[in-house]
């Protein structure tokens, strides 16, 4: 059951962050084209530098959520927790969801919020899953002398490390 639950949630992250991609683009080029069409301006700032800024910030945003998508279903694919870049990346990811669920509450409402918090909850999910399960795959090394490693005698003082990997 535990394979199936990891796959299936890397699996729909996954799928979920390539449709926030798509949508996210989507609204960046409206805005840009919005912004060149009206020849709007902020500050007196140059219209076209305002489109083009915007176009560029939806192709980053899109490729940052495709990059993480990608990460996602390799995950899911292999089985195999995401290395260390990967899981920055996905951190990353997770905890600019927060922040920006956080302000999508006061600039747009709840149902942004709610899709939000769906998505960190997802990659969440994923991330802990995977290291419940260890690093290297494999399901937790259990100490010498313990079988399934619960009832492993406490290792003695001289061993201890106060960061241990």
């Amino acid at each position: 059951m535990g394979v199936v639950l990891r796959r299936l949630v890397a699996g729909l992250a996954a799928i979920v962050l390539v449709a926030e991609a798509a949508v996210l683009v989507l609204v960046h080029i409206v805005l840009g084209r919005t912004t060149h069409n009206q020849s709007m301006s902020i500050a007196g700032m140059d219209p076209d530098v305002m489109s083009t800024a915007t176009y560029a910030m939806g192709a980053g945003i899109g490729a940052f959520l495709l990059l993480c998508a990608v990460l996602l279903a390799v995950a899911a694919v292999r089985d195999r927790a995401p290395g260390s870049f990967a899981r920055v990346v996905l951190v990353t990811a997770a905890v600019t969801h927060g922040v920006l669920g956080a302000l999508a509450v006061g600039l747009v409402g709840w149902g942004a919020f709610a899709v939000m918090m769906l998505i960190l909850c997802l990659l969440v999910l994923t991330l802990m899953l995977y290291a419940a399960r260890g690093a290297d795959g494999a399901a937790g090394a259990a100490p010498e002398g313990a079988p399934d490693g619960r009832d492993a005698p406490p290792a003695p003082l001289g061993e201890l490390k106060p960061t241990n990997p």
